[in-house]
């Protein structure tokens, strides 16, 4: 699969019946979603003698059930995969996310530049702990690089918000 359809071209979040989000979580969202559009990698593994699905692909990521759902449809909007993973694995990196994502936008507002910047890598640590398992969870399932992974649980951690 050539670079040009190994890749998510589209994106979309079901968050029916969800809170509704605040302000900075819409920024998160709109930001995350931006930077995935704009450069990604993301593709279908062959599965049991079964061609990959080519790309590319088309996203819709829910929590239904408890379950992260993600399911994948081609550029025309076909369905050609669905990921329904346990919400457990991530909780509490989302739960110690969002706490220092607070601490980091209470910084911004009233602490010198050396300070934010600690809290900002403490940040991006946990970030990085997020896309880690989410590449675990997607093993075998779908191919993704830790930049596509970051943007990805940036948009769990907007719906984990509503969960």
């Amino acid at each position: 699969m050539s670079d040009a359809t190994a890749r998510i071209s589209y994106i979309e979040i079901d968050d029916s019946g969800l809170a509704t989000p605040t302000a900075d979580i819409e920024q998160e969202r709109r930001v995350a979603i931006f930077d995935l559009l704009e450069d990604n990698s993301f593709s279908l593994p062959g599965r049991e003698g079964q061609d990959t699905p080519d790309g590319p692909y088309r996203l819709s990521l829910a929590i239904r059930d408890r379950r992260l759902v993600i399911d994948v449809a081609d550029d025309d909007a076909r369905p050609v995969a669905a990921f329904h993973l346990s919400l457990g694995p991530f909780r509490q990196v989302v739960k110690d996310y969002y706490q220092i994502c607070g601490s980091y936008f209470d910084a911004v507002k009233r602490l010198p530049p050396g300070q934010i910047e600690a809290i900002d890598m403490a940040r991006r640590g946990i970030h990085n702990e997020g896309a880690r398992i989410l590449k675990e969870r997607l093993e075998g399932k779908a191919e993704i690089d830790i930049d596509t992974a970051r943007r990805l649980f940036t948009l769990i951690c907007v719906l984990h918000f509503g969960g």
